[in-house]
Order: C-alpha cells, then sequence, then structure tokens
C-alpha cells in the first residue's frame, strides 16, 4: 500500500525487484542452515576433524610434505566444507523441501528458478563465510602460516559454491529425498577420499590425472594454489566454471517444484 497524491492509500500490484527477492531468499536460506544441527556437523565439524586427524596423522606417521602438514591438509579441507555444505547440504535440504510442498509453494510466488538458485547460493556463501572463519581459527592453532592469494581464494570459493550448488539442486530435483540423502552422501565420502579434494591431484599416482578435471579435485588444487604459493591457477577455475555452467543447465532443465 502506497499513500497517493490525494492522501488515500492505493495497492500497487506486482512482484518485488528481482535483487530483492533473491537477497530475502538467501537471507532465509542462510537462517535455515544454522538452524539444523546436521547441517552444521556437514558444514563445521567433520571438516575440523578431517583437519586435525590429517595434521596429527602426518606427524604421528613422519609423512613429509614439500610443505608443513597443516599448510597442505587446511586449503583442501575448506575445499572439503565448500563441498559439504554447497552439495550435501543443499542437496539434502532441497530434496526433503520439495517432499513437503515447499519448493511448490515457492513455485506460485514471483520468484523464478534462476531466483531461487540465486538465493540458495547466497545463502550458503553466508555459512561459507563463518566455515572459514572457524576452520582457519583452528589450522592457526595448529601452527598454520599461510601466504594467501586473497584473489584466487575468492574467485575458487565463489566458483566452487556455484559448481557445487547448481549440481545438488540438480541431484535433488530428479531424485525422491530418500534417493537424494543417500546419493548426497554416497558422492561426498567418495570425493572427500578419492576425488582430490583434501590432497593434492599428485597424491593420487595415474588416477590424478583423472580427478583434477573433476569439481572436487579442481576445488581443492585452486584452493591449494590460491594458500599455499599465493597465486591463482586459472585453469582450475575455468574448471569450475565448466562445472558450474554444466550444473545450472541441468539443473534449469530438469528441476521442478515437486
Amino acid at each position: 500500500m502506497s499513500l497517493d497524491q490525494r492522501g488515500s492509500f492505493s495497492p500497487m500490484p506486482g512482484a518485488a525487484p528481482f535483487s530483492q527477492m533473491v537477497t530475502a531468499q538467501a537471507g532465509m536460506e542462510a537462517r535455515l542452515m544454522l538452524r539444523n544441527g546436521e547441517q552444521l556437523l556437514l558444514a563445521v565439524v567433520i571438516p575440523v576433524i578431517v583437519l586435525i586427524g590429517g595434521v596429527e596423522g602426518a606427524h604421528r606417521l613422519g609423512k613429509t610434505f614439500a610443505h608443513p602438514a597443516v599448510d597442505v591438509f587446511t586449503p583442501g579441507v575448506l575445499a572439503l566444507a565448500i563441498m559439504s555444505t554447497a552439495f550435501t547440504s543443499l542437496a539434502i535440504a532441497t530434496g526433503f523441501e520439495r517432499r513437503y510442498g515447499v519448493i511448490k509453494r515457492l513455485g506460485s510466488s514471483p520468484l523464478p528458478r534462476s531466483g531461487l538458485l540465486a538465493g540458495k547460493i547466497g545463502g550458503l556463501l553466508v555459512v561459507e563465510v563463518l566455515q572459514v572463519v572457524v576452520i582457519s581459527l583452528v589450522a592457526l592453532a595448529l601452527g598454520w602460516d599461510p601466504d594467501p592469494g586473497l584473489l584466487g581464494a575468492a574467485l575458487a570459493l565463489v566458483l566452487g559454491t556455484a559448481a557445487f550448488a547448481a549440481l545438488g539442486l540438480f541431484v535433488a530435483g530428479v531424485l525422491r529425498a530418500e534417493a537424494t540423502l543417500a546419493a548426497a552422501n554416497l558422492v561426498y565420502l567418495l570425493l572427500m577420499a578419492g576425488g582430490a579434494v583434501v590432497l593434492p591431484a599428485s597424491a593420487y599416482g595415474a588416477f590424478g590425472s583423472v580427478v583434477q578435471w573433476l569439481p572436487s579435485g579442481a576445488l581443492g588444487d585452486a584452493m591449494r594454489q590460491a594458500l599455499i604459493d599465493g597465486r591463482t591457477d586459472w585453469l582450475d577455475l575455468a574448471v569450475l566454471l565448466v562445472w558450474a555452467a554444466l550444473g545450472t543447465f541441468l539443473t534449469a532443465r530438469t528441476f521442478t517444484w515437486e
């Protein structure tokens, strides 16, 4: 309602601007994630356990790298945190939102599919900033001494989020909620163990030439290049961009509101 020139209130029908709708959706998505204990487990607790376990395990086993173990593991664990939030958490949450009719109700609003995707990615970025802060503090306590390339790290975070979010929405849009739960967790475990996200692709021998083209390998290597060598890895960023474009295309073609 707005006050017109005659002093009376008259309705102003129509949708809010696209940017305003996306901002509101992003805020809601972030609040929902932060209230969910299971999401926080995936987002923070598991990556922190992997970081501490990897660093301490390397020390106890006498495993040596070209850099201190904490410097090697921290960028990979940050990449793992992004993957856990942008792919696994998002896919599971969206799958059950479709099952319970939440997405269907959003479909009846002026919010388009592109706005839904942008809002979810915006909410993910808010949560990921908190993840980066917590994991970085733990890493600093373990002796992490980064020489960060901020541009490379920021681009890796944004493009990695876009790639995994698009793929997560694709999975959630074509599978039932229970199947999405199983598939998202299975893919997360497989990529964590063999997707070159925590450790560099070179640690996988001949298989490394394959996993470096996966979104997990590209994100992990881009984060390591940015936080260990202080440079921007444009090739890995291009790989993430391709995966983001592919995931967005598949989601736009297949995602249904219910």
